[in-house]
């Protein structure tokens, strides 16, 4: 496939708008692209726009399964007249071109599709498969990858590589992203006899003083380090003059392979109950979302594959690094917490999201031949 063929590619999946949803027009727009090299592709359509992709290619040995996974969707455009730049209109100016999920991530998610595509038009066979998993919401929820990873789309995997923006660089670990909501109940009263009530909010004062101490012992990852926890919101009462029957908060964590996800429920429960039980106060803990941590020892065969592909392709010289940060892989771990992950694609993490998002052409590029290496020498 010619560049620029693989532009168009990129600029057609800029033009959908799959701002938190809509990410059917993308599926669609991909079928029908591989169906043009004689490759089926499965559309997971469900809810009314919403959609994810799963195509395979290889036979054989079923032991060993490649997996390639990116997301259709992308975050909000904001403020349209903050832009310079049509946030759909995949502008292109030098190397850069602009448009909303230009890097997070519809430029890795094309360069594997293409790479594939190519492999398969080389006359390649890998000895096993490579599944290439496309997923709706990873922006907002995870609504795709969870759909998935109860259909056991993960269980079988050797492998999987994560197509969001690294700058070229190879991430092996990541931390989990845990979201979790605290619910106060006390008793309303008069504001002049607050000893007729129970004061919901101060409930919550007694959490957030256990909280700040809550992971002080916990033991330090070789790869992500200490859990990182916060209390983000609060929301409380309707009327000064009132003791509120019902506060709540809400608080982000960071878990990490040393202190996973049920630990962290477990610790978070522990406090909540010695609350209940030593107090006046009803506490109630409800998880919102739960993303577990990746890590996969740098030292390994895919991390090792993973960065040769990349110094071969990239101008710059690519490092091994982490971040504090959850892909749609915290899903696919779920049950799989020993799967090999590494997250790399083009350009900087640091350029998702913002205003005037842009990616490089020569990046782009890069990131194609980088995923065709890696296919291709996995299998040996």
């Amino acid at each position: 496939m010619d560049k620029e063929k693989q532009a168009k590619i990129l600029k057609d999946l800029i033009h959908i708008n799959s701002v938190n949803d809509n990410e059917l027009d993308v599926a669609d727009y991909l079928a029908r692209l591989f169906a043009q090299y004689g490759m089926d592709a499965k559309v997971d359509a469900f809810g009314e726009r919403r959609a994810n992709l799963i195509v395979e290619f290889g036979q054989g040995n079923t032991d060993r399964v490649l997996g390639i996974t990116g997301h259709m969707d992308t975050v909000a455009v904001g403020n349209r007249a903050n832009w310079h730049h049509d946030p759909f209109g995949a502008e292109s100016q030098g190397d850069r071109l602009f448009g909303r999920g230009t890097a997070d991530m519809k430029s890795g998610l094309a360069a594997q599709a293409i790479a594939l595509i190519e492999l398969k038009e080389s006359g390649w066979q890998p000895d096993g498969k490579i599944r290439l998993i496309a997923t709706a919401g990873e922006e907002y929820g995870t609504p795709g990858a969870n759909r998935l990873e109860k259909k056991g789309i993960a269980k079988d995997l050797s492998a999987l590589i994560v197509g969001e923006p690294t700058g070229g660089n190879i991430v092996y670990a990541t931390s989990g992203s845990y979201n979790y909501q605290v619910v106060c109940k006390g008793r309303s009263a008069h504001s002049s006899m607050p000893e007729r009530g129970i004061n919901a909010v101060s409930g919550l004062a007694r959490f957030i003083e256990l909280e700040a101490s809550l992971f002080d012992n916990v033991p330090l990852d070789q790869y992500l380090g200490s859990v990182k926890h916060s209390i983000t919101i609060l929301k409380a009462g309707d009327q000064v003059n009132t003791i509120p029957d019902r506060a709540e908060l809400r608080g982000n964590l960071r878990p990490t392979r040393a202190f996973d996800n049920e630990r962290v429920t477990q610790r978070l429960g522990q406090a909540i109950d010695y609350l209940n039980q030593t107090t006046d106060y009803e506490l109630t803990l409800n998880i919102l979302n739960d993303w577990w941590p990746i890590a996969t020892d740098p030292q390994s065969d895919l991390v090792k594959l993973a960065l040769k592909a990349a110094s071969d392709s990239y101008a710059n010289q690519p490092e091994l690094t982490i971040i504090n940060g959850a892909t749609d892989a915290s899903v696919f771990v779920k049950h799989r917490a020993d799967l090999p992950v590494v997250v790399l694609g083009a350009d900087e993490w640091s350029r998702a999201h913002q205003i005037d998002e842009y990616t490089t052409w020569s990046s782009y590029f890069a990131t194609i031949n980088a995923y065709r290496t890696i296919m291709h020498d996995f299998f040996g």
